[in-house]
């Protein structure tokens, strides 16, 4: 990826056959590491860098580097009316607070494209994660944040959206 900004090509480009990431590419089922912050979060290896991070406007609200092909534990998310205040969370991770209180989200992915569905997440939970210098962070996010990470730190752990809809409702996909 370079220089490149996420976006929604290079998200493409993961793709085979007739489009159906989630069907014909093992990489978006492969969980990523965590990533080391000894002072210097990436090296030259990784192939990415801090400005790399921020999604393109026409590619949605958020990105989880596994699915530009990265397997690290690194998400970024904007949620924002114009799509410039870009979120990094990197090392993220969330424990449900309380398991009986839930909201629904009509969600799309970059990874199954054209497709739209409604899922139930839990909304209250605890989210740590690291900024890019390393720095611990803890929050109880609400709404469309909430959702957003839960379905960008499912990309981390090998889980797609359609893994939460019904069999038949997938293979119409």
């Amino acid at each position: 990826i370079g220089g490149e900004r996420f976006s929604r090509s290079n998200v493409l480009q993961g793709w085979k056959g007739d489009g159906r990431a989630f069907d014909s590419d093992p990489m978006f089922y492969n969980p990523s590491n965590p990533i080391g912050l000894d002072g210097m979060w990436f090296t030259k290896d990784d192939g990415l860098r801090p400005q790399d991070c921020s999604p393109c406007i026409d590619a949605g609200i958020g990105l989880a580097a596994t699915q530009v092909n990265h397997h690290i534990r690194l998400i970024t998310i904007d949620i924002s009316e114009e799509r410039n205040s870009p979120m990094i969370f990197v090392n993220p991770e969330f424990e449900i607070i309380n398991e009986d209180s839930h909201l629904s989200f009509e969600e799309g992915c970059l990874s199954v494209p054209g497709f739209n569905e409604e899922i139930t997440r839990p909304d209250n939970i605890k989210l740590k994660w690291q900024d890019i210098k390393g720095e611990e962070h803890e929050d109880m996010p609400s709404g469309l944040l909430t959702v957003c990470i839960q379905h960008e730190i499912d990309h981390l752990e090998g889980k797609l959206m359609v893994d939460y809809v019904s069999p038949i409702k997938r293979e119409r996909i």
